[in-house]
């Protein structure tokens, strides 16, 4: 009763928003942007930023980037947030940062106040950037929650991967690998 349940709402969420579905397993997403330099952040001001002063991509070349969109009342993604600690950890020597993108679902999840204390709640040590507005989920052309960009030294979109992971699952071994594989490219401050 309850999976029937779920397919209908899904079908339903698919039907309003023009969501793809997903096969079983599949959670690597063809994605518009894949192969082309990633938007810029779109929030500047220090009250958008939380664990971190604003960023840009601009200053974080030379470095891999896992750009994590998430609300804190969804479950898929805070159920995420101990595979994001897993790999900050095992990547910690290695040029690699991930920013959260905070986008609210719900009117409620726009209170600054709130997400911050959900990220002490979470215990996410990394910057997050406050996306009341949409307007980095705008420029990403993004769809879901949680979703995961990869991004290489050179701020380029190489994946997209949609949907709740966890340390070991197949989904975090595929961006484990391909963080290890973008983390080795070689990388000048002139490319």
């Amino acid at each position: 009763m309850k999976k029937a349940f779920a397919f209908v709402v899904l079908g339903t969420l698919i039907g309003l928003f023009g969501l793809p579905a997903l096969r079983p397993g599949h959670t690597r997403v063809e994605h518009d942007l894949v192969n082309t330099t990633a938007p810029e952040f779109t929030h500047e001001d220090a009250g958008e930023w939380l664990n971190s002063p604003p960023l840009s991509l601009r200053n974080l070349r030379g470095q891999v980037v896992l750009v994590d969109f998430w609300t804190f009342e969804c479950w898929n993604c805070y159920r995420s947030f101990p595979w994001l600690g897993a790999l900050e950890q095992r990547f910690a020597d290695r040029p690699f940062r991930i920013i959260g993108v905070h986008s609210p679902e719900f009117e409620r999840e726009r209170d600054y106040r709130k997400i911050s204390q959900k990220i002490d709640e979470f215990g996410l040590a990394h910057p997050v950037m406050v996306d009341n507005d949409f307007s980095y989920w705008q420029a990403m052309h993004n769809r879901f929650w949680p979703a995961f960009y990869l991004i290489d030294k050179r701020s380029v979109i190489r994946h997209v991967y949609v949907g709740e992971t966890h340390d070991g699952d197949p989904q975090a071994l595929k961006i484990a690998s391909a963080i290890e594989t973008l983390t080795k490219e070689p990388y000048s401050a002139s490319d």
